[in-house]
Formats: structure tokens, C-alpha cells, sequence
């Protein structure tokens, strides 16, 4: 009889980094064009996960304005009815990201 021990791979899926859930108020759309509210509900350097009022549609680029963020070009990767999970065109500067994260502990 063997006895061993193991440590289990972490995947992340298709994932470049790991997403942290939050609950984050944030906009689309761009100064001078038609703004809808939406909600964050997880975030990474590379990318979000919002809940819309309107649905999106997978492909489109978007702008998206996070608080303490600021402007982001984000693309739709996936979208199902009021559920969308975008790309940012650019990440995050990762203090940035961290103190946003920071902001959502109470």
C-alpha cells in the first residue's frame, strides 16, 4: 500500500487572472452618448462581470466607467439576457485594481 501526498492544481478556466466578486456601481457608455447604470459583480485587471438593464450582445465594444477606475474600453466576450462578462481592452494598473478591491472591504 502507498500512501503519498498531493497538491491540487488551481484552474482558472480560460481566465488570465483571478476574479474577485464585488458589488460596484458603474456606467456604459461614453461622454456625450447614452449612459445605462449597471452593476460589477466580480472584477479582475483583465476584465468584469456586469449586470445590465439592457442587454448586450456578444462582440460589441463597450466603454464602462468603474469608480475609482475611471473610462475602460471593456469587450462583451459572452452575454445571456442581463448577464455580460467583458474583456478590457487594456488591464488595470494593479494598484489601482487593488485599492478598488480595498474600498469594497467594511
Amino acid at each position: 500500500m502507498f500512501a503519498a501526498e498531493f497538491e491540487a492544481v488551481e484552474s482558472r478556466g480560460r481566465r488570465r487572472s483571478e476574479r474577485a466578486p464585488v458589488v460596484l456601481n458603474a456606467r456604459i457608455g461614453k461622454d456625450g452618448l447614452a449612459r445605462t447604470l449597471c452593476k460589477v459583480t466580480d472584477i479582475s485587471v483583465h476584465g468584469v462581470r456586469i449586470q445590465t438593464y439592457s442587454a448586450l450582445k456578444k462582440g460589441v465594444t463597450i466603454w464602462l466607467t468603474l469608480p475609482m477606475i475611471g473610462l475602460i474600453a471593456a469587450d462583451v466576450m459572452w452575454a445571456d439576457d442581463f448577464l455580460a462578462g467583458c474583456q478590457f481592452r487594456t488591464p488595470i494598473d494593479q494598484t489601482a485594481f487593488e485599492n478598488l478591491l480595498a474600498s469594497q472591504v467594511k
